[in-house]
């Protein structure tokens, strides 16, 4: 049995702790594969200085240039390699760890790369301005003080004007459930209604992305939402059935905060 791997996830005040659609990506990916792991908990301000400690690198860049870090990173004590990016380490453990579930078949890669883009591009704009600002009131004074300040010059606005109650957020949701509607028109193009995953009948990279995103408005807006609500009922409960797949696999250790 190999030794714990190091999850480092950012978490949020609500039960269930983690929250965000990029983690619970590489979370869903850990269980999937059966590989232990702890979860190590940091707070959005200690991302970078986590990131340099550990030696994860940048996976994006401010608008002047510098290094921007994000979670999720891991670190693997058994080939001591640390591994930034969500679809990096189901790469990565895919390569690592042969014998378990495989994520991204290796004739897949291309058309996994693709799907996460363009799922991305179908739904992530809408999804962000109805979930940034809900999940700003979920997290710790530190992190919802540096999420505000990191976020608002993204929408222009303050977070409470991107998306308040009435027809802006409306047409929003509506375009985020138009997105879902998208994605399984993509699933039935052959003709038939019985196909849960994009890889078919077993679950993958991409269906942890779709998972990612939907996991997010259940966690932060609640499972009594009328979001999750339109999520449960859209496209004749696919949506619902596809979640309950993922139910095995949402386990979270309790793990510990991060030592700086």
């Amino acid at each position: 049995m190999p030794e714990p791997i190091l999850f480092y996830d950012i978490p949020c005040n609500n039960a269930q702790k983690t929250w965000s659609p990029n983690t619970w990506k590489t979370r869903y990916c850990l269980n999937i594969k059966g590989l232990p792991y702890k979860t190590i908990w940091v707070e959005f301000p200690d991302i970078e200085a986590v990131s340099r400690k550990i030696g994860a690198t940048a996976t994006e860049k401010e608008p002047d240039g510098s290094p921007y870090y994000t979670l999720p990173t891991i670190y693997d004590p058994n080939t001591r390699t640390t591994i930034s990016d969500s679809a990096a380490i189901a790469r990565y453990l895919d390569r690592t760890y042969p014998d378990t579930p495989r994520l991204i078949p290796y004739e897949t890669d291309a058309l996994h790369a693709a799907f996460n883009h363009a799922f991305r591009g179908i739904i992530l704009m809408d999804l962000a301005r109805i979930m940034i600002p809900a999940t700003a009131h979920c997290l710790s004074p530190r992190s919802k003080a540096y999420f505000r300040a990191t976020r608002e010059p993204i929408f222009g606005t303050k977070l409470e004007d991107v998306a308040p109650p009435g027809p802006k957020r409306d047409e929003s949701w509506d375009r985020v459930k138009k997105a879902l509607h998208t994605l399984t028109q993509w699933l039935e193009a052959d003709g038939t209604t019985d196909r849960l995953f994009v890889l078919g009948d077993k679950i993958g990279f991409a269906d942890a992305t779709v998972a990612g995103f939907l996991v997010w408005i259940r966690v932060i807006l609640g499972a009594d939402s009328k979001e999750w609500t339109d999520v449960k009922t859209a496209d004749g409960g696919r949506w619902d059935r596809f979640m309950e797949a993922f139910g095995k696999y949402e386990a979270v250790d309790a793990g510990e905060d991060v030592v700086l």
